[in-house]
């Protein structure tokens, strides 16, 4: 795996206390790309509700900022099963098709293979063509159930670089958020 940059962005892991930014995103999203990130349509309130930070907490989600706003996400939750997890992306229409998608998750990718992780899942709807495409870029296996295609990755297991690499990772990502936000306190109001 190697880190993919995106002109304008960076892609790093959201923090406690900006799930704010998360909620933003996802009610942001057109109604096309709301459908395809939750498999139909859902309302606002739906939203706001799904993106509560107690809702979130185990959750693992790293987003793509642009000038310190959330544009696309990827969120990796543990399944019931022992070692298997969910991943879902949503990236906003003028994002789209720019290898964001392709950057979030391998970011993704690192975080399940570090917490052993085994078998990824992702579900999307059938007309997805864009998610399909990303999940066999990562050599997933397709398989179509009832107007929905599920991949599934394999993970490695973790060793001592990918912990560091993701640690590398986080540390950079701190960093920005803290002059994201040191930057939004300073501009006029």
């Amino acid at each position: 795996m190697h880190e993919h940059l995106i002109d304008g962005g960076t892609v790093r892991k959201l923090w406690i206390g900006e799930s704010e930014f998360y909620r933003d995103h996802l009610l942001r999203l057109d109604p096309e790309s709301r459908r395809n990130r939750f498999g139909g349509a859902i309302s606002d309130e739906f939203i706001r509700t799904y993106a509560e930070p107690s809702r979130l907490t185990d959750a693992v989600i790293h987003g793509f900022f642009v000038d310190g706003v959330l544009r696309g996400a990827a969120e990796l939750r543990p399944l019931g099963a022992r070692n298997e997890a969910e991943a879902a992306f949503s990236i906003e229409r003028p994002w789209q098709s720019h290898g964001v998608g392709t950057a979030l998750l391998e970011r993704t990718l690192l975080a399940a293979r570090n917490r052993q992780i085994k078998l990824l899942h992702m579900t999307c709807l059938a007309e997805n063509q864009r998610m399909q495409q990303l999940a066999l870029k990562f050599d997933a296996e397709l398989t179509f159930d009832f107007g929905s295609v599920i991949g599934e990755v394999e993970t490695p297991h973790p060793t001592p670089i990918s912990v560091m690499r993701e640690l590398v990772a986080d540390s950079t990502g701190l960093a920005t958020a803290m002059l994201d936000v040191q930057s939004r306190l300073l501009k006029p109001a």
